[in-house]
């Protein structure tokens, strides 16, 4: 029982020893403390500047709650009396999202490759950065308003609109991807008196291609979905047909055309991604 005692007592004073010998917490400064206490002031009062300037009013939601059940119900009555129509307006959808991301694809190999400060030179990746800021700057719909300015209502002023910002993307994603590479390859082939153009081909493309395949299948599957908005603003495709129905009142009808973009872009999500994980 003594022996007991005697190491209970031992064992508390080698806790208040480790305790004396530990380091004390660390105090946050006042200045610190301070800093914080403004950004979160000034993050309260974007907030709330943010909510009177999108005129939050969730009340509305309730006061509205009859008119969003009439349109529900006729939402879950699908009509596919047409569906030919809308398989037809979706297959031009997809047609303007392939040649939108093929186009920005061959436009945003070179574009990407003048973008990456390790194989051009500075003034000119700061020219083509900022070329390819102010294509992606600009959304998919105002490119496509100023197209059907320019060539008229249809798929092909989709395309563009899809082409133009689709590259901004595509140009800064390549870029990225060459920056990243690994130097030694280039350093090699430019030690043997190769061109910068062989040192592209050999030295770049080989490491970049399995992740610039994934941004462009990625790329695809966006532009599928930014195809179907074209058209409400006339830019060919299966928008169109959606917008006709749903200023006509006609929402049975909009429901299938939504059922059948959904299953189109989920598909092609999936098949997306099994090419993907070959390459990545």
């Amino acid at each position: 029982m003594f022996a007991t005692e005697t190491d209970r007592s031992a064992h508390r004073a080698a806790e208040r020893a480790v305790e004396r010998t530990m380091p004390a917490p660390p105090v946050t400064p006042l200045a610190t403390r301070l800093t914080h206490l403004a950004l979160a002031a000034i993050a309260v009062v974007i907030l709330v500047f943010a909510w009177h300037e999108a005129e939050m009013n969730p009340a509305q939601l309730m006061r509205d709650a009859g008119n969003m059940a009439t349109l529900g119900a006729d939402f879950l009555r699908p009509d596919f009396t047409d569906w030919d129509v809308y398989v037809n307006a979706m297959l031009e959808t997809l047609a303007i999202a392939i040649w939108g991301t093929l186009l920005a694809v061959i436009a945003g190999i070179p574009l990407g490759i003048l973008s990456a400060d390790n194989v051009a030179p500075h003034w000119l990746v700061f020219l083509v950065r900022r070329l390819m800021d102010a294509c992606r700057a600009i959304n998919e719909l105002v490119f496509a308003l100023i197209f059907i300015a320019a060539v008229g209502l249809g798929p092909f002023a989709g395309v563009l609109a899809l082409f133009v910002h689709t590259t901004g993307v595509v140009a800064k994603l390549f870029s990225e991807a060459v920056e990243a590479i690994d130097p030694a390859p280039v350093e090699g082939i430019r030690g043997t008196g190769g061109t910068w153009l062989q040192e592209i081909i050999y030295g770049v493309l080989p490491q970049v291609l399995p992740l610039w395949i994934s941004y462009a299948l990625y790329r695809f599957e966006s532009n599928v979905r930014s195809a179907t908005v074209l058209g409400i603003v006339g830019g060919g495709g299966i928008g169109m047909t959606f917008n006709e129905t749903m200023r006509g009142f006609l929402y049975s009808q909009a429901s299938a055309i939504l059922i059948i973009v959904v299953l189109t872009v989920s598909v092609l999500d999936m098949v997306s991604q099994r090419v993907r994980k070959k390459f990545i």
